[in-house]
């Protein structure tokens, strides 16, 4: 098994990291990389920690009242129609059982017994 190396960072060492990050125009990953710090997330859960939170990308979505209610509507509608397709498959399966059962009964393969009904 592979080891796992962790690597603890000083106080100083941190503070001095956001720092610069909060004074240059480099993204969290070229700061990363220029201190060999590892972790997706290390130097991000430094910055809300110690320095300003503001220069964290954050996604805001923002909607007016009818696209959240539109959302709720194609969601609900989204389920009828799974529903349906559900309804509409376990009727198909019930059929072709049907089928194979008459058709047994009677002697005959589903087959002709399509041909006899006028089924292709």
């Amino acid at each position: 098994m592979k080891e796992r190396k962790i690597v603890r960072y000083s106080e100083a060492f941190k503070l001095e990291v956001v720092k610069e990050f909060e004074n240059s125009s480099l993204s969290r990953i070229e700061i990363s990389e220029r201190y060999g710090i590892g972790g997706a997330e290390t130097l991000t859960s430094w910055i809300r920690k110690y320095g300003k939170e503001s220069l964290i990308n954050r996604v805001i979505r923002v909607e007016k009242p009818n696209e959240k209610n539109r959302l709720k509507e194609l969601k609900k509608e989204n389920q009828k129609l799974k529903d349906a397709l559900a309804n509409a498959y376990l009727k198909q399966i019930t059929a072709e059982n049907f089928l194979a059962v008459v058709s047994e009964m009677m002697g005959t393969s589903v087959d002709e017994l399509k041909k006899k009904l006028g089924e292709k």
